[in-house]
């Protein structure tokens, strides 16, 4: 049982007068917040309104990168040629980190969102543009994903920390990948059982599956969907619940 996780949320993501998600709420439980970049959610000004947000409340901010698809809000597969994945992926980097310093804070770490953070995976030509485009950045900066994917792989390869990510309210399939959001009962909404699931995640290691079977998991962070229907009131069970058990929530060091 790990002594102390972090808590990390999708934030950032509404778009001019579309409002997505009540990211000031959200930033008063998590640790840690996947800020997006411009490409799948997020425009300029709220960008900057989020992590001069997250830097008051003390929270870790990271760069949410997607695929090009503000329609698709990044949740559709782009077949992108890898060197123009990588050249996108530097770009939302930068985007992100320009305005974290305008606000006195810097980007601590790189998540793929949606389709993207799916593809990975497996495919290893998009993982390796991926960690290719962290690499050349910044080699210091840590990348979320899911543990055994092609991601970790590559970056593992260019010298990368990795750090492994489970999803509080996401369903998992059993070779440990999500299940797609096309499918019934990809995302779950009770926020109770939401909290008793991460706990026994954090706890044992173990995650049931959508057929019954018990999979290993590994934890370092834990995702709450910022746009998920109830998010708060999910996060505010998670965090109560894993402190009750003992655990510190704190941005992974």
């Amino acid at each position: 049982m790990p002594s102390n996780v972090d808590l990390n949320a999708d934030l950032g993501e509404s778009f001019g007068i579309w409002q997505l998600g009540d990211d000031e709420s959200m930033l008063g439980l998590v640790t840690s917040a996947n800020v997006a970049c411009g490409l799948h959610a997020g425009d300029p000004a709220l960008l900057v309104r989020t992590c001069r947000s997250a830097a008051r409340h003390g929270v870790r901010i990271g760069a949410q990168v997607s695929y090009r698809d503000l329609t698709g809000f990044g949740r559709r597969f782009i077949d992108v040629e890898p060197d123009e994945l990588t050249a996108d992926v530097i770009y939302q980097i930068g985007a992100l980190q320009a305005i974290a310093h305008s606000v006195g804070a810097d980007v601590s770490y790189v998540k793929p969102h949606g389709a993207l953070y799916n593809a990975i995976v497996r495919h290893k030509e998009q993982a390796a543009a991926v960690a290719a485009a962290v690499h050349a950045v910044d080699p210091e900066l840590p990348v979320l994903g899911l543990a055994g994917s092609a991601f970790f792989d590559e970056a593992d390869k260019l010298g990368l920390r990795t750090v492994a990510e489970a999803f509080a309210d996401r369903a998992y399939q059993p070779d440990g990948t999500l299940v797609s959001r096309r499918e019934a009962g990809a995302v779950l909404h009770d926020a109770a059982e939401i909290a008793d699931r991460v706990a026994r995640m954090v706890t044992t290691g173990q995650v049931t599956a959508v057929d019954g079977s018990t999979i290993g998991i590994t934890v370092e962070s834990v995702c709450v969907h910022g746009d998920s229907p109830g998010a708060v009131e999910i996060a505010t069970a998670v965090r109560e619940r894993l402190l009750a058990e003992g655990t510190e929530l704190s941005a992974f060091s």
